[in-house]
């Protein structure tokens, strides 16, 4: 099975062509004011229309309310909602049943506990995405470019299917994929020179990194 990529908080046509010409599985869009990333829905919706068809589109947001979401569905018409706030399991089912799309539900996790808040949207949310916690004084609830301890990912349920996230980058993305074997990996700060700002190279070097990744899980599995 192909591993996910997504590729998260674009702003540009030169990252959005790029990180579909490299690959990536799907490409995010965040809408939070707060975030460096942050972009109008109807900017996002002209991005989109771009690669539409060719990659799965995620629309981010932060605990936004129904006016909010209304406005991001009818300007860029994702294929997928990642909520990733505090949202209860009702306004998951909430958001499913108004626009009729899957939902990511984020988590942030910083100690094994940390994962057992997703027990009440088993069922409920479509996938998961596991970020880490954000450090002392960040407003934003992703983006940070720090990491969590990988091996925790082994107390999930097999059956669970996630996105893993959270300071991956071209030099650390090999031993998160060797530790976890997450069947989808995010990206956002990693592939940045700057904080909204996306590296070309970076990406190159990221897609070339979980290319070796995968390569190298395939031939050990030919190997057992």
């Amino acid at each position: 099975m192909k591993r996910d990529i997504k590729i998260c908080g674009l702003k540009t046509e030169e990252a959005v062509d790029k990180a579909v010409a490299l690959g990536a599985s799907h490409i995010g869009f965040i809408f939070f004011p707060k975030s460096p990333r942050n972009i109008e829905p109807s900017d996002a919706g002209r991005l989109a229309d771009r690669v539409r068809g060719r990659v799965k589109i995620v629309a981010v947001t932060v605990d936004a309310d129904s006016d909010t979401l209304d406005e991001i569905v009818d300007q860029l018409s994702p294929d997928i909602l990642q909520l990733h706030g505090k949202e209860s399991p009702e306004r998951v089912l909430t958001v499913k049943a108004v626009y009729g799309l899957p939902v990511i539900k984020a988590f942030s996790v910083r100690e094994a506990d940390d994962l057992k808040k997703i027990d009440p949207y088993i069922g409920i949310a479509d996938r998961f995405l596991f970020d880490a916690k954000p450090p002392a004084g960040s407003e934003l609830p992703g983006g940070n470019g720090v990491s969590f301890d990988w091996k925790l990912m082994h107390l999930l349920d097999g059956s669970v299917d996630y996105m893993l996230s959270g300071g991956l980058n071209k030099d650390n993305l090999a031993e998160a994929i060797q530790l976890t074997g997450a069947p989808g990996i995010d990206t956002s700060s990693g592939v940045e020179s700057a904080p909204g700002v996306k590296d070309l190279g970076l990406m190159e070097a990221f897609f070339e990194a979980a290319n070796k990744a995968d390569d190298k899980t395939a031939v050990a599995g030919r190997g057992n």
